[in-house]
Protein backbone atom coordinates (compact mmCIF):
# COMPACT_ATOMS: atom_id res chain seq x y z
CA UNK A 1 0.00 0.00 0.00
CA UNK A 2 1.16 3.53 -0.73
CA UNK A 3 2.39 5.59 2.24
CA UNK A 4 2.13 9.14 3.57
CA UNK A 5 5.38 11.04 4.17
CA UNK A 6 6.03 14.44 5.75
CA UNK A 7 8.13 17.14 4.11
CA UNK A 8 8.48 20.07 6.49
CA UNK A 9 8.97 23.47 4.87
CA UNK A 10 9.48 25.66 7.95
CA UNK A 11 12.99 26.60 6.81
CA UNK A 12 11.71 27.72 3.41
CA UNK A 13 8.06 28.76 3.54
CA UNK A 14 7.98 29.47 7.27
CA UNK A 15 10.88 31.93 7.11
CA UNK A 16 9.17 33.77 4.25
CA UNK A 17 6.51 34.91 6.70
CA UNK A 18 6.26 38.69 6.82
CA UNK A 19 7.93 40.21 9.91
CA UNK A 20 9.39 36.86 11.01
CA UNK A 21 12.59 34.93 10.38
CA UNK A 22 15.15 32.53 11.79
CA UNK A 23 18.89 32.81 12.36
CA UNK A 24 20.97 30.21 10.53
CA UNK A 25 21.74 28.38 13.78
CA UNK A 26 18.00 28.25 14.51
CA UNK A 27 17.32 26.82 11.05
CA UNK A 28 19.98 24.20 11.74
CA UNK A 29 18.38 23.29 15.06
CA UNK A 30 15.00 23.01 13.32
CA UNK A 31 16.59 20.44 10.97
CA UNK A 32 18.13 18.71 14.00
CA UNK A 33 14.77 18.43 15.77
CA UNK A 34 12.94 17.38 12.59
CA UNK A 35 15.46 14.58 12.14
CA UNK A 36 14.95 13.41 15.74
CA UNK A 37 11.20 13.47 15.10
CA UNK A 38 11.61 11.15 12.11
CA UNK A 39 10.45 13.63 9.46
CA UNK A 40 11.22 12.38 5.97
CA UNK A 41 12.53 15.60 4.46
CA UNK A 42 13.24 19.23 5.32
CA UNK A 43 13.05 21.95 2.69
CA UNK A 44 16.05 23.62 4.24
CA UNK A 45 16.57 26.71 2.13
CA UNK A 46 17.42 28.52 -1.10
CA UNK A 47 20.70 27.37 -2.68
CA UNK A 48 20.70 30.23 -5.20
CA UNK A 49 20.65 32.86 -2.42
CA UNK A 50 24.09 34.05 -1.31
CA UNK A 51 23.48 34.40 2.43
CA UNK A 52 22.13 30.82 2.58
CA UNK A 53 25.24 29.19 1.05
CA UNK A 54 27.44 28.66 4.18
CA UNK A 55 24.44 27.41 6.20
CA UNK A 56 23.32 24.99 3.46
CA UNK A 57 26.80 23.56 2.89
CA UNK A 58 27.37 23.23 6.63
CA UNK A 59 24.08 21.35 7.11
CA UNK A 60 25.00 18.97 4.30
CA UNK A 61 28.28 18.35 6.13
CA UNK A 62 26.24 17.48 9.21
CA UNK A 63 24.29 15.04 7.05
CA UNK A 64 27.52 13.42 5.86
CA UNK A 65 28.66 13.18 9.49
CA UNK A 66 25.44 11.35 10.37
CA UNK A 67 24.16 14.16 12.59
CA UNK A 68 21.35 15.06 10.19
CA UNK A 69 20.52 11.57 9.02
CA UNK A 70 18.36 9.93 7.70
CA UNK A 71 16.36 13.12 7.07
CA UNK A 72 16.69 14.44 3.53
CA UNK A 73 17.74 18.07 3.11
CA UNK A 74 16.10 19.56 0.03
CA UNK A 75 16.71 22.90 -1.66
CA UNK A 76 13.99 25.00 -3.30
CA UNK A 77 14.49 26.88 -6.55
CA UNK A 78 12.57 28.09 -9.57
CA UNK A 79 12.08 25.62 -12.40
CA UNK A 80 14.53 27.58 -14.49
CA UNK A 81 17.72 25.98 -15.81
CA UNK A 82 19.91 28.92 -14.73
CA UNK A 83 18.63 28.62 -11.13
CA UNK A 84 19.51 24.93 -11.13
CA UNK A 85 23.01 25.58 -12.44
CA UNK A 86 23.66 28.32 -9.89
CA UNK A 87 22.26 26.22 -7.04
CA UNK A 88 24.54 23.27 -7.72
CA UNK A 89 27.49 25.62 -8.19
CA UNK A 90 26.83 27.19 -4.78
CA UNK A 91 25.96 23.93 -3.00
CA UNK A 92 27.78 21.08 -4.81
CA UNK A 93 26.65 18.34 -2.38
CA UNK A 94 22.96 19.09 -2.95
CA UNK A 95 21.07 15.87 -3.68
CA UNK A 96 17.38 16.64 -3.19
CA UNK A 97 15.52 19.56 -4.76
CA UNK A 98 12.10 21.00 -5.52
CA UNK A 99 11.61 23.04 -8.68
CA UNK A 100 8.75 25.54 -8.75
CA UNK A 101 6.83 27.27 -11.53
CA UNK A 102 3.34 28.77 -11.80
CA UNK A 103 0.75 26.81 -13.78
CA UNK A 104 -2.61 28.61 -13.43
CA UNK A 105 -4.06 30.85 -16.12
CA UNK A 106 -4.18 33.65 -13.51
CA UNK A 107 -0.44 33.39 -12.84
CA UNK A 108 0.59 32.87 -16.46
CA UNK A 109 -1.35 35.91 -17.65
CA UNK A 110 -1.08 38.26 -14.67
CA UNK A 111 2.28 37.27 -13.14
CA UNK A 112 4.34 36.35 -16.21
CA UNK A 113 2.65 39.13 -18.22
CA UNK A 114 2.94 37.44 -21.60
CA UNK A 115 6.53 36.25 -21.14
CA UNK A 116 5.41 32.61 -20.78
CA UNK A 117 2.72 30.47 -22.38
CA UNK A 118 1.58 27.09 -21.06
CA UNK A 119 4.04 25.44 -23.48
CA UNK A 120 6.83 27.66 -22.15
CA UNK A 121 5.98 26.67 -18.58
CA UNK A 122 6.31 22.99 -19.40
CA UNK A 123 9.51 23.50 -21.40
CA UNK A 124 11.16 25.51 -18.61
CA UNK A 125 10.23 22.82 -16.08
CA UNK A 126 11.43 19.94 -18.27
CA UNK A 127 14.74 21.67 -19.03
CA UNK A 128 15.26 22.33 -15.31
CA UNK A 129 14.53 18.71 -14.36
CA UNK A 130 16.94 17.37 -16.98
CA UNK A 131 19.67 19.80 -15.93
CA UNK A 132 19.21 18.82 -12.27
CA UNK A 133 19.63 15.14 -13.14
CA UNK A 134 22.71 16.00 -15.16
CA UNK A 135 24.21 17.81 -12.15
CA UNK A 136 23.60 14.90 -9.77
CA UNK A 137 20.18 15.38 -8.18
CA UNK A 138 18.97 12.16 -6.56
CA UNK A 139 15.35 13.20 -6.05
CA UNK A 140 13.33 15.94 -7.72
CA UNK A 141 9.95 17.33 -6.84
CA UNK A 142 8.23 19.57 -9.37
CA UNK A 143 5.96 22.26 -7.96
CA UNK A 144 2.84 23.41 -9.77
CA UNK A 145 2.32 26.78 -8.11
CA UNK A 146 -1.36 27.72 -7.87
CA UNK A 147 -2.35 24.18 -8.85
CA UNK A 148 -5.74 24.53 -7.19
CA UNK A 149 -6.66 27.23 -9.72
CA UNK A 150 -5.03 25.43 -12.66
CA UNK A 151 -7.15 23.77 -15.32
CA UNK A 152 -7.03 20.05 -14.53
CA UNK A 153 -6.37 19.07 -18.14
CA UNK A 154 -3.26 21.28 -18.24
CA UNK A 155 -2.22 20.12 -14.77
CA UNK A 156 -2.22 16.53 -16.05
CA UNK A 157 -0.19 17.56 -19.09
CA UNK A 158 2.29 19.28 -16.80
CA UNK A 159 2.48 16.22 -14.51
CA UNK A 160 2.97 13.80 -17.40
CA UNK A 161 5.77 15.97 -18.76
CA UNK A 162 7.48 16.11 -15.36
CA UNK A 163 7.24 12.34 -15.00
CA UNK A 164 8.66 11.76 -18.49
CA UNK A 165 11.53 14.16 -17.70
CA UNK A 166 12.43 12.11 -14.61
CA UNK A 167 10.76 13.95 -11.72
CA UNK A 168 9.97 11.84 -8.65
CA UNK A 169 6.78 13.62 -7.59
CA UNK A 170 4.52 16.57 -8.37
CA UNK A 171 3.78 19.17 -5.71
CA UNK A 172 0.16 20.29 -5.86
CA UNK A 173 0.29 23.81 -4.44
CA UNK A 174 -2.91 25.22 -3.02
CA UNK A 175 -1.09 28.53 -3.04
CA UNK A 176 -4.02 30.70 -1.98
CA UNK A 177 -5.75 28.16 0.24
CA UNK A 178 -8.53 28.02 -2.35
CA UNK A 179 -9.37 24.31 -2.20
CA UNK A 180 -11.66 22.61 0.29
CA UNK A 181 -11.34 18.97 1.44
CA UNK A 182 -13.85 17.81 -1.19
CA UNK A 183 -12.50 19.61 -4.27
CA UNK A 184 -8.91 18.70 -3.50
CA UNK A 185 -9.79 15.05 -3.06
CA UNK A 186 -11.51 14.89 -6.44
CA UNK A 187 -8.72 16.76 -8.24
CA UNK A 188 -5.85 14.84 -6.65
CA UNK A 189 -7.51 11.48 -7.15
CA UNK A 190 -8.02 12.10 -10.87
CA UNK A 191 -4.52 13.54 -11.29
CA UNK A 192 -2.81 10.70 -9.42
CA UNK A 193 -4.93 7.97 -11.02
CA UNK A 194 -4.25 9.17 -14.55
CA UNK A 195 -0.57 10.14 -14.24
CA UNK A 196 0.52 7.58 -11.60
CA UNK A 197 3.14 9.81 -10.02
CA UNK A 198 3.49 10.48 -6.26
CA UNK A 199 1.73 13.66 -5.16
CA UNK A 200 3.03 16.27 -2.73
CA UNK A 201 0.45 18.45 -0.97
CA UNK A 202 1.34 22.07 -0.24
CA UNK A 203 -1.66 23.79 1.33
CA UNK A 204 -2.05 27.30 2.70
CA UNK A 205 -4.43 28.33 5.45
CA UNK A 206 -6.23 31.36 3.99
CA UNK A 207 -9.61 29.73 4.67
CA UNK A 208 -8.48 27.85 7.79
CA UNK A 209 -8.50 24.55 5.88
CA UNK A 210 -4.81 23.79 5.39
CA UNK A 211 -4.71 20.69 7.60
CA UNK A 212 -7.99 19.28 6.30
CA UNK A 213 -7.09 19.84 2.64
CA UNK A 214 -3.64 18.35 3.19
CA UNK A 215 -4.90 15.09 4.63
CA UNK A 216 -7.79 14.90 2.16
CA UNK A 217 -5.38 15.34 -0.73
CA UNK A 218 -3.06 12.71 0.76
CA UNK A 219 -5.98 10.32 1.11
CA UNK A 220 -6.84 10.84 -2.56
CA UNK A 221 -3.27 10.12 -3.68
CA UNK A 222 -3.05 6.92 -1.63
CA UNK A 223 -6.52 5.84 -2.77
CA UNK A 224 -5.26 6.28 -6.35
CA UNK A 225 -2.30 4.02 -5.63
CA UNK A 226 0.60 6.48 -5.23
CA UNK A 227 2.60 7.80 -2.28
CA UNK A 228 1.58 11.12 -0.74
CA UNK A 229 3.91 13.76 0.69
CA UNK A 230 2.35 16.38 2.96
CA UNK A 231 4.08 19.75 3.38
CA UNK A 232 3.96 21.18 6.90
CA UNK A 233 5.43 23.97 8.99
CA UNK A 234 5.97 23.94 12.74
CA UNK A 235 3.07 25.71 14.49
CA UNK A 236 1.62 26.44 11.04
CA UNK A 237 3.93 29.46 10.58
CA UNK A 238 3.94 30.59 6.95
CA UNK A 239 3.01 33.26 4.45
CA UNK A 240 -0.19 35.18 5.19
CA UNK A 241 -2.40 32.88 7.31
CA UNK A 242 0.23 30.13 7.31
CA UNK A 243 0.61 26.52 6.20
CA UNK A 244 -0.57 23.14 7.45
CA UNK A 245 0.65 22.72 11.02
CA UNK A 246 3.09 19.83 11.46
CA UNK A 247 1.67 18.45 14.70
CA UNK A 248 -1.96 18.84 13.64
CA UNK A 249 -1.25 16.91 10.43
CA UNK A 250 0.49 14.12 12.35
CA UNK A 251 -2.35 13.89 14.87
CA UNK A 252 -4.95 13.89 12.09
CA UNK A 253 -3.27 11.04 10.22
CA UNK A 254 -2.51 9.03 13.37
CA UNK A 255 -5.69 9.62 15.40
CA UNK A 256 -8.67 10.57 13.20
CA UNK A 257 -11.38 7.97 12.59
CA UNK A 258 -10.90 7.87 8.84
CA UNK A 259 -7.10 7.47 8.94
CA UNK A 260 -6.13 5.59 12.10
CA UNK A 261 -5.12 2.06 11.14
CA UNK A 262 -6.21 2.60 7.54
CA UNK A 263 -3.48 4.80 6.07
CA UNK A 264 0.20 4.18 6.69
CA UNK A 265 2.38 7.05 7.87
CA UNK A 266 6.16 6.91 7.46
CA UNK A 267 7.16 4.63 10.34
CA UNK A 268 10.03 6.75 11.67
CA UNK A 269 7.74 9.40 13.18
CA UNK A 270 8.35 10.00 16.90
CA UNK A 271 5.43 12.08 18.15
CA UNK A 272 7.15 12.53 21.52
CA UNK A 273 9.29 15.24 19.95
CA UNK A 274 6.19 17.39 19.30
CA UNK A 275 6.26 19.43 22.51
CA UNK A 276 9.95 20.33 22.25
CA UNK A 277 9.90 21.30 18.57
CA UNK A 278 6.74 23.40 18.95
CA UNK A 279 8.15 25.28 21.94
CA UNK A 280 11.50 25.84 20.22
CA UNK A 281 9.93 27.24 17.04
CA UNK A 282 7.65 29.46 19.10
CA UNK A 283 10.65 30.88 20.96
CA UNK A 284 12.70 31.42 17.80
CA UNK A 285 9.92 33.06 15.79
CA UNK A 286 8.70 35.03 18.81
CA UNK A 287 5.13 33.83 18.18
CA UNK A 288 3.26 32.31 21.18
CA UNK A 289 1.52 28.97 20.72
CA UNK A 290 -2.26 29.61 20.84
CA UNK A 291 -3.81 28.41 24.10
CA UNK A 292 -6.18 26.12 22.16
CA UNK A 293 -3.57 24.71 19.75
CA UNK A 294 -4.17 20.96 19.32
CA UNK A 295 -1.67 18.81 21.16
CA UNK A 296 0.70 21.53 22.33
CA UNK A 297 -1.53 24.43 23.45
CA UNK A 298 -1.74 25.22 27.17
CA UNK A 299 -5.39 24.13 27.25
CA UNK A 300 -5.05 21.04 25.05
CA UNK A 301 -5.41 18.80 28.12
CA UNK A 302 -7.02 21.27 30.55
CA UNK A 303 -10.45 20.58 32.10
CA UNK A 304 -12.51 22.99 34.20
CA UNK A 305 -16.16 22.04 33.72
CA UNK A 306 -17.35 19.77 36.53
CA UNK A 307 -18.70 17.15 34.16
CA UNK A 308 -15.52 17.13 32.08
CA UNK A 309 -13.15 17.10 35.05
CA UNK A 310 -15.08 14.26 36.68
CA UNK A 311 -15.09 12.26 33.46
CA UNK A 312 -11.38 12.84 32.76
CA UNK A 313 -10.43 11.78 36.29
CA UNK A 314 -12.46 8.58 36.01
CA UNK A 315 -10.95 7.66 32.64
CA UNK A 316 -8.94 10.07 30.53
CA UNK A 317 -10.46 8.56 27.38
CA UNK A 318 -13.78 10.12 28.33
CA UNK A 319 -12.55 13.56 27.29
CA UNK A 320 -9.08 13.08 25.79
CA UNK A 321 -8.63 11.52 22.36
CA UNK A 322 -4.91 10.93 22.87
CA UNK A 323 -2.45 11.08 25.76
CA UNK A 324 -0.28 14.10 26.53
CA UNK A 325 2.68 11.77 27.10
CA UNK A 326 2.51 10.81 23.42
CA UNK A 327 3.52 14.37 22.53
CA UNK A 328 6.39 14.53 24.99
CA UNK A 329 4.42 16.44 27.62
CA UNK A 330 4.06 15.80 31.33
CA UNK A 331 7.59 16.39 32.62
CA UNK A 332 7.87 19.22 35.18
CA UNK A 333 9.57 22.40 33.99
CA UNK A 334 12.17 23.96 36.27
CA UNK A 335 12.14 27.75 36.31
CA UNK A 336 15.11 29.52 37.88
CA UNK A 337 13.95 32.23 40.29
CA UNK A 338 17.27 33.09 41.92
CA UNK A 339 20.60 34.17 40.48
CA UNK A 340 21.05 33.52 36.78
CA UNK A 341 24.25 33.60 34.74
CA UNK A 342 23.56 33.63 31.01
CA UNK A 343 25.87 33.87 28.03
CA UNK A 344 25.55 36.56 25.39
CA UNK A 345 27.58 38.49 22.84
CA UNK A 346 29.54 40.27 25.61
CA UNK A 347 30.03 37.34 27.99
CA UNK A 348 33.35 36.63 29.69
CA UNK A 349 35.07 33.32 30.31
CA UNK A 350 34.00 32.96 33.97
CA UNK A 351 30.28 33.27 33.37
CA UNK A 352 30.60 31.16 30.22
CA UNK A 353 32.27 28.31 32.13
CA UNK A 354 29.61 28.51 34.84
CA UNK A 355 26.83 28.01 32.28
CA UNK A 356 28.55 25.06 30.61
CA UNK A 357 29.38 23.43 33.94
CA UNK A 358 25.65 23.36 34.70
CA UNK A 359 25.22 21.55 31.37
CA UNK A 360 27.90 19.06 32.53
CA UNK A 361 30.13 19.97 29.59
CA UNK A 362 33.84 20.19 30.32
CA UNK A 363 36.58 21.71 28.18
CA UNK A 364 40.03 20.16 27.87
CA UNK A 365 41.82 23.49 27.85
CA UNK A 366 41.36 27.26 28.17
CA UNK A 367 42.01 27.51 24.44
CA UNK A 368 39.09 25.18 23.65
CA UNK A 369 36.83 27.07 26.08
CA UNK A 370 37.68 30.44 24.51
CA UNK A 371 37.03 29.03 21.04
CA UNK A 372 33.54 27.91 22.05
CA UNK A 373 32.93 31.20 23.88
CA UNK A 374 33.71 33.10 20.69
CA UNK A 375 31.19 30.97 18.77
CA UNK A 376 28.58 31.50 21.48
CA UNK A 377 29.10 35.26 21.25
CA UNK A 378 28.64 35.19 17.48
CA UNK A 379 25.57 32.98 17.79
CA UNK A 380 24.04 35.55 20.14
CA UNK A 381 24.78 38.30 17.63
CA UNK A 382 22.94 36.30 14.95
CA UNK A 383 19.97 35.31 17.12
CA UNK A 384 19.62 38.48 19.19
CA UNK A 385 18.11 36.38 21.96
CA UNK A 386 19.54 34.04 24.64
CA UNK A 387 20.69 30.62 23.45
CA UNK A 388 18.78 27.59 24.69
CA UNK A 389 20.55 24.62 26.25
CA UNK A 390 20.39 22.44 23.13
CA UNK A 391 22.00 25.22 21.10
CA UNK A 392 24.81 25.57 23.64
CA UNK A 393 25.40 21.82 23.54
CA UNK A 394 25.30 21.80 19.74
CA UNK A 395 27.90 24.57 19.49
CA UNK A 396 30.26 22.74 21.84
CA UNK A 397 29.81 19.45 20.00
CA UNK A 398 30.22 20.72 16.41
CA UNK A 399 32.26 23.94 16.65
CA UNK A 400 33.82 23.85 13.18
CA UNK A 401 30.48 23.33 11.46
CA UNK A 402 28.82 25.98 13.61
CA UNK A 403 31.54 28.44 12.58
CA UNK A 404 30.51 27.89 8.97
CA UNK A 405 26.82 28.22 9.80
CA UNK A 406 27.48 31.60 11.43
CA UNK A 407 29.44 32.90 8.43
CA UNK A 408 27.54 35.54 6.47
CA UNK A 409 29.65 37.54 3.99
CA UNK A 410 27.93 39.87 1.51
CA UNK A 411 28.82 39.35 -2.15
CA UNK A 412 28.98 42.50 -4.22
Amino acid sequence: MAKIYIIDVTNRDGVQTARLGLAKLEKTMINYYLNKMGIFQSEFGFPFTNHEIPYLNANLKLAEMGVLNPIRLEGWMRAVKSDVELSFKNVPSLKHINLSISTSRQMIEKKFRGKFTEKDVIKSMVDAVKKAHELGAQSIGVNAEDASRTDLKFLKEFAFASKDAGADRVRYCDTLGYDDPFTIYDRIYELAKDVQIPIELHCHNDLGLAVSTSISGAKAAVDAGVDAYINTTINGIGERAGNADLICVLLAVLKSSGFEGKYELDGRIDLKQAWKIAKYASYCFGVPIPINQPGVGTNAFAHESGIHADGALKDRRNYELYDYEELGRGEPQIIETGRQIVVGEYSGIKGFRNVYEKLEIEFHSDEEARKILELVRYANVHKQKPLVEDELRFIAQYPDVVAEILTVVPKW
